[in-house]
């Protein structure tokens, strides 16, 4: 994953330290009720889209961005599914410190946009749409729990965003 110029900065600043970080994860349907995954170039991995809010940005237009830059598709944020931050504190390879209040949408295709998945910025080796009962192997962790967190949205009858609390029991 390329790490934003904003965040090279502050690293210049604040070294290794733990950072928070807004994130979004994007659930894209089709009309056929597939789902838009990718596999990750870092792990191979399938997943789902997510990526970082930049400086001043509001996560449903970071998820816009996130879905075109990565996969090429023009998606719509229509429902928040989950707020919800990560667990612990991350550490990467290079010593770097972050933590990620994510934020799950579920998102349709833009009326008139791409649908056509590519591999966009580079992050990704593939994409594509997949049905929930035929998903590729392996999975990321991560969007496997998302799976799970969006299943739940989806049965709420009232279609109202889970938060951490929800999500642990």
């Amino acid at each position: 994953m390329t790490t934003p110029t904003f965040i090279l900065k502050l690293r210049q600043k604040i070294g290794h330290d733990p950072l928070w970080l807004i994130g979004v994860t994007a659930f894209v349907r089709d009309a056929a009720g597939r789902v838009l995954l990718a596999r990750r170039a870092d792990t191979g991995e399938w997943a789902l889209i997510y990526g970082i809010n930049e400086p001043a940005e509001e996560p449903a237009d970071t998820v816009i961005r996130e879905v075109k830059e990565e996969t090429g598709v023009d998606c719509v944020p229509e429902l928040l599914a989950s707020v919800k931050s990560s667990a612990r504190m991350l550490t990467y390879a290079n010593g770097d410190q972050a933590q990620y209040m994510d934020h799950t949408f579920i998102c349709s295709l833009a009326p008139g946009g791409n649908a056509t998945p590519g591999t966009g910025d580079g992050e990704n080796t593939e994409s594509g749409w997949f049905k929930l009962d035929a998903l590729p192997s392996p999975l990321a962790a991560s969007t496997v729990e998302r799976l799970a967190t969006v299943k739940k949205f989806l049965a709420r009858p009232d279609k109202t965003a889970l938060f951490s609390s929800e999500l642990l029991g």
